[in-house]
């Protein structure tokens, strides 16, 4: 069994975002399964391994480094191209490809269905985003109407729905890390979260969308956009609402209509269940195995199979064109 060193730019100041969490969350997780540690690659820190000083080392075979930062993928593959290397994709869009020499674990189906059109003949797999079971309805009063996190929320939502909405409602906007998120789901009744715009100035799309899930984990009502990621497990109409539906006065009807009603949507455990630790652990342990496995055979095989390049799918397409020009000829002569 391999060791896998999950490489992080940094782990503190400037790299502090959802993505760091997400990806030390997994490398926790991973560690109950084998041996795994964190490595960084843009600032060095204290009792943190640093990837230079690593690449000295004579036998790196028995360990893979699992990349994961978008931006910096490409130089990342360049600069371990010589070791077992495997890609753990959150966002999808990035502009670089992927040799199928680097198996690609993805956080979303969404993503997973991008790099499956993208590198066909890589090893591919899923291991979906953990929601820890701190998010859970606690069933207390909820004093807050409506919530919404500033980060990542669109124009319209602060500047013109938000608004109106404090017309009519208790509001509370969060422009500030929160300590106890579960206990802030658990005080809101309804909780907004729109990331299109987000993700559309950025160019690439939505990774896996944590929050919605951790909202309705401890109860409240989610509007949401559908983009990438979230577009997994949001199912508007049946277990959240779908946010800027055509007009703000829609938006603001919807909205208000649930704060009214008497019936609030309650979702049943096992909605959550593969989110949480027991199966992500039970895949991760799998994912492993045959990860590992992948590596040893390619120690002893080449890849053979050719890619979907530019150069191959023209070649393709001339011989469609081509077997229909003969075909069309030959049926012109039988007349």
């Amino acid at each position: 069994m391999r060791k896998l060193y999950f490489l992080l730019p940094g782990t503190d100041g400037k790299f502090a975002c959802g993505g760091l969490w997400a990806e030390l969350k997994t490398m926790h997780l991973a560690q109950q399964i084998c041996s795994a540690d964190v490595v960084t690659y843009r600032q060095r820190e204290t009792g943190k391994l640093f990837i230079d000083d690593l690449l000295l080392e004579d036998n790196l075979d028995n360990v893979i480094f699992v990349i994961s930062w978008g931006f910096d993928i490409a130089k990342l593959v360049t600069k371990l191209k010589s070791y077992n290397v495997v890609y753990h994709a959150h966002s999808a869009g990035y502009n670089f490809q992927l040799p199928a020499s680097i198996p690609i674990v993805t956080v979303s189906r969404n993503t997973m269905g991008y790099w499956g059109q993208k590198s066909p003949n890589s090893p591919i797999y899923y291991l979906p985003n953990q929601i820890s079971n701190e998010f859970q309805n606690l069933h207390l009063e909820r004093d807050i109407d409506v919530l919404v996190q500033a980060r990542k929320s669109s124009e319209y939502l602060i500047k013109q729905l938000i608004p109106t909405l404090q017309q009519q409602c208790q509001v509370c906007v969060v422009d500030s890390y929160v300590e106890d998120l579960p206990g802030l789901f658990n005080r809101a009744k309804i909780y907004l979260y729109d990331s299109a715009e987000y993700w559309a100035q950025r160019g690439v799309s939505e990774g896996f969308g944590l929050q919605p899930m951790e909202a309705l984990a401890c109860g409240c009502q989610v509007f949401s956009s559908v983009n990438g990621g979230l577009s997994d497990y949001l199912d508007p109409g049946f277990n959240s609402y779908k946010i800027a539906a055509y007009s703000k006065e829609y938006d603001v009807q919807r909205i208000l209509k649930v704060l009214k009603s008497s019936v609030s949507l309650t979702l049943p455990e096992e909605f959550f269940a593969e989110h949480r630790t027991e199966n992500i652990i039970q895949r991760f342990q799998a994912i492993v195995n045959e990860l590992n496995d992948f590596f040893d055979h390619k120690a002893h095989y080449e890849s053979n199979i050719k890619s979907l390049s530019k150069g191959h799918l023209t070649k393709l397409l001339v011989q469609q064109l081509y077997s229909k020009v003969k075909k069309k000829y030959f049926q012109s002569l039988s007349r």
